[in-house]
C-alpha cells in the first residue's frame, strides 16, 4: 500500500502492531492524531507515512516510557533521542537493582533463613578481583550463567572464576580468617559490579550465603545482597585438567604490552614470539609492527588474537610484568602477573581460518 494511500483505523492497528483502542487514546493524547477524520462518520484513517511513528512509539511504551518522555522522544533529533533513550533505561536498571535489594532486605526481616558464614575477605581486595575476574564475562541470550561469577569456598581459601568460553579468568584470595565452610554458587555479575564501590570502601567484608544469594555484609557499610543464578557453570576445571603443557613462554612489560596493542585498530591482533622479543603485527593496519623485549623459552611462535579478547586479559594481570604460556596458534593461552599466580586469564587464539 503506497504511504500516500489512507487505510481505517483496523488495517493500521494491523501494520503498526498497535490496538484500536489504544491508537483511539494517542489519538486524544495528541501523541499520534490520524491522518483524517471522516467528518459524518467520525471514522479514522491513517497514513502509510505514519506506520513508522506508531512503530516507535509502541516499542518506546512496551519499555514502560511515560507518555510525555515518549512524545519528546519522538520530536527530538537521533543524537537527543538516544541520549534520553539511555536516560530511560539506566533509570529502569536503577529501579529495579533498588528493588531486589529491598526485597532481600524484606526477605530477611520476615525471618529468612539465617545466612551461613563464609568468609571475610579484605574489602579493597575483593573489589579488585571481582572487577578483575568479571572482564571474563558475556551477556549472551540463553545462557545468562555466562554473565556471572563463581565463588569456591573451602577451608583454605576463596575462589572466583569467569568465563564466556571464550576466556577464562580466575582469581584465588587468601581471607582474613580461615572460611567456615566449604560452598560453591554463581552470583549476578551486574549486582555485584553495583556493589563493588561499597564493597571497596570496606576494610572488611563478610559473605554469607542465603537460599538464594549472598550477602556482603561491610563493615561500617551498607550490606548488599547478590543473586545466585540458577543455570549450571561450565565445568571450567574439566577445561583446565585438559591443558596441555605450555611450549612457548614470554615474560614482557605489562605497560608496554598495553600500548602496543592500544596503537593497533585492527579486527585481530597478530603476536611473533621469537628470542629475547615480541613483535605486536596488526594485519591489513597501516601502523608499523612494534617489537618489545621479552624474556622468552622455547620455539618462535606466531598467533593471533581478538583485542577484545587479549586487552582484559593483559590489563587485569597484577603486578609490572606479564607472562603469556602458549600452547600454540590453536591453543588456549595462560596469561597471569609473572611474579604473582593468584590471578590467571585464558585467552583463545583466533584460527587462521576466522582471519579471512
Amino acid at each position: 500500500m503506497p504511504n500516500s494511500e489512507l487505510m481505517p483505523i483496523g488495517d493500521f492497528a494491523r501494520r503498526s502492531g498497535l490496538t484500536s483502542s489504544a491508537l483511539r487514546f494517542y489519538a486524544d493524547s495528541g501523541v499520534l492524531p490520524p491522518a483524517e477524520v471522516a467528518p459524518i462518520s467520525g471514522y479514522r484513517y491513517y497514513s502509510g507515512d505514519q506506520v513508522e511513528r506508531a512503530t516507535v512509539l509502541r516499542q518506546l511504551r512496551e519499555i514502560a516510557m511515560p507518555l510525555p518522555e515518549v512524545e519528546t522522544v519522538l520530536g527530538a533529533g537521533p543524537a537527543e533521542a538516544a541520549r534520553l533513550l539511555d536516560e530511560h533505561v539506566s533509570k529502569i536498571v536503577g529501579d529495579a537493582a533498588a528493588a531486589q535489594q529491598t526485597a532481600a532486605a524484606v526477605k530477611s526481616a520476615l525471618g529468612e533463613t539465617p545466612g551461613l558464614p563464609l568468609a571475610a575477605l579484605r574489602g579493597p581486595v575483593l573489589a579488585d578481583a571481582v572487577e578483575q575476574v568479571l572482564t571474563a564475562t558475556a551477556h549472551e541470550p540463553g545462557m545468562p550463567v555466562l554473565a556471572g561469577l563463581r565463588i569456591e569456598t573451602n577451608r583454605e581459601a576463596v575462589t572466583l572464576t569467569a568465563t564466556d568460553r571464550y576466556r577464562l579468568s580466575t582469581r584465588t584470595l587468601v581471607p582474613v580468617e580461615p572460611p567456615l565452610q566449604t560452598w560453591a554458587g554463581t552470583v549476578d555479575g551486574d549486582e555485584l559490579r553495583a556493589a563493588v564501590a561499597e564493597v571497596r570502601r570496606s576494610p572488611l567484608v563478610r559473605l554469607d550465603a542465603v537460599p538464594y544469594g549472598i550477602w556482603l555484609r561491610a563493615t561500617g557499610g551498607t550490606d548488599r545482597h547478590c543473586r545466585l543464578l540458577t543455570e549450571e557453570f561450565p565445568d571450567f576445571r574439566l577445561m583446565l585438567a585438559s591443558l596441555g603443557d605450555a611450549t612457548t613462554r614470554v615474560t614482557v612489560s605489562k605497560n608496554l604490552l598495553l600500548r602496543a596493542l592500544e596503537e593497533h585498530s585492527a579486527e585481530h591482533i597478530a603476536l611473533h614470539i621469537a628470542e629475547n622479543e615480541v613483535t605486536v603485527l596488526s594485519p591489513h593496519d597501516a601502523h608499523p609492527d612494534t617489537t618489545l623485549p621479552a624474556a622468552t623459552t622455547g620455539p618462535a611462535l606466531d598467533l593471533s588474537f581478538r583485542p577484545t579478547t587479549l586487552y582484559p586479559a593483559v590489563s587485569s594481570a597484577i603486578g609490572p610484568d606479564v607472562m603469556l604460556d602458549l600452547r600454540g596458534s590453536d591453543q588456549p593461552a595462560t596469561i597471569r602477573s609473572a611474579d604473582r599466580g593468584d590471578l590467571t586469564t585464558l585467552t583463545m587464539p583466533v584460527k587462521a581460518d576466522d582471519l579471512d
